[in-house]
């Protein structure tokens, strides 16, 4: 598997792949869906955008972009998508690795998790396990594809 950047033929694999977890309404707090124009506009207006391709298939990919300005401008913020069929193969693990590295490189300091639902155990063990630091829970931080809601846990790793 490679995790690289992602390229304008990524697109639409990348779009299907971000509006399963929006649609799932579990962990992104996004509630509309990308179409080509916004999916293209959303993925290039990051910092930088990559994606994991395993076969010549996209099968995930992550976002990453400054979480403030100014003097909070050195805080960076990534968000993880991995396709449903590819779940539970560590390509989050490997999405995880490659931000960190890029968020470094670009000049970030520290990257932020701003709202981790405290439900989604696999990627709060994954964070965890990659150094991240868990600063709180958030009571009743994050509506629900249902409607209730869940605490929210953000982290935070020093690049």
């Amino acid at each position: 598997m490679l995790v690289r950047e992602y390229r304008q033929e990524d697109l639409s694999e990348m779009i299907r792949i971000w509006n399963g977890i929006v649609e799932e309404g579990i962990a992104f707090p996004q509630e509309d869906l990308l179409d080509e124009a916004s999916g293209a506009e959303f993925f290039a207006s990051q910092s930088y955008t990559g994606v994991a391709e395993n076969d010549g298939k996209i099968v995930g990919l992550y976002i990453l972009h400054p979480n403030n300005i100014g003097r909070c401008g050195h805080i960076c913020n990534a968000s993880y998508a991995v396709d449903s069929i590819s779940r539970g193969l560590h390509i989050g693990e490997k999405l995880v690795i490659d931000c960190l590295e890029k968020a470094k490189e670009i000049g970030f300091g520290i990257l932020q998790l701003n709202a981790v639902v405290e439900t989604n155990i696999h990627a709060r063990h994954l964070y965890e396990r990659l150094g991240f630091v868990p600063l709180g829970v958030i009571p009743n931080g994050f509506r629900m594809k249902d409607g209730h809601y869940e605490n929210i846990c953000p982290y935070y790793r020093e690049l």
